[in-house]
């Protein structure tokens, strides 16, 4: 695992935006496998920045998602699809219709499952960006969750709600059920990029740099990865012994 400290988000940002143009200007088809939530704002911000002032094209690229909450429509703006078109999708030149991620309001949760499944085994990511939980997960991927899981549904822990919860008026607005690709759909990636700040992010750090590995931690498994790289503040890298870093 390749680790990278950085003095704060804004240089994380940066760092994981320079790994990202460098994979679509290798590769204009490039599959992006993209992540929601607050970590990745900075990192979208810089490719919508740099689509606007260099040019740097997208309209090949197709992009697959990590997640999206069972029960909310793509139209409501607390659902992952909502937030990808709001803060990437609508200020870029990629089409519409090379984007996936799962459908939040399916109504047979496993063929949904089956469905991302075999979008997945077709379009592996090129490259996987990630945020990291406080707990140590991935995506939806809990504690406990099995190494060789798929996309499967998941009833997400208090941690997690309270986390996301950020993003919501209270906690009680956040949906308890998501669809996620599993941990083994992840490891498919060709190339991972994990992106951790903040000092409540410094214990998951850790477990994921220096704890065993274990379905205990599953962002542990990332280190049996040939290709991963971990961009991280100093705060969240403030546990992380002097010989890692």
């Amino acid at each position: 695992m390749n680790i990278v400290v950085v003095k704060d988000y804004n240089e994380m940002s940066a760092k994981a935006f320079e790994l990202i143009k460098a994979v679509v200007t290798e590769n204009p088809k490039a599959v992006l496998g993209c992540a929601t939530g607050s970590t990745p704002l900075g990192l979208y911000d810089a490719m919508i920045r740099d689509h606007r002032e260099n040019g740097t094209s997208y309209k090949d690229v197709m992009t697959v998602n990590l997640d999206e909450y069972m029960g909310l429509d793509k139209e409501n703006e607390q659902s992952y699809a909502y937030f990808m078109r709001k803060n990437l999708f609508d200020h870029i030149d990629i089409k519409l219709e090379n984007t996936h991620i799962e459908n939040g309001m399916a109504s047979d949760a496993q063929a949904e499952c089956d469905r991302y499944n075999a979008l997945l085994a077709e379009h592996s990511p090129d490259v996987q960006i990630l945020g990291l939980g406080s707990n140590g997960h991935i995506a939806f991927n809990e504690p406990g969750t099995s190494f060789d899981s798929v996309t499967h549904a998941v009833d997400l822990t208090e941690s997690t709600i309270k986390d996301n919860s950020r993003l919501f008026s209270s906690e009680d607005e956040v949906p308890r059920r998501a669809f996620t690709m599993g941990l083994k759909n992840i490891m498919a990636a060709k190339k991972i990029v994990v992106l951790a700040n903040g000092g409540n992010k410094a214990k998951a750090v850790h477990g994921l740099v220096c704890g065993a590995i274990t379905e205990d931690v599953p962002a542990s498994i990332l280190r049996m990865h040939s290709d991963c790289t971990l961009i991280c503040d100093e705060a969240a890298a403030s546990l992380l012994p002097k010989e890692r870093i």
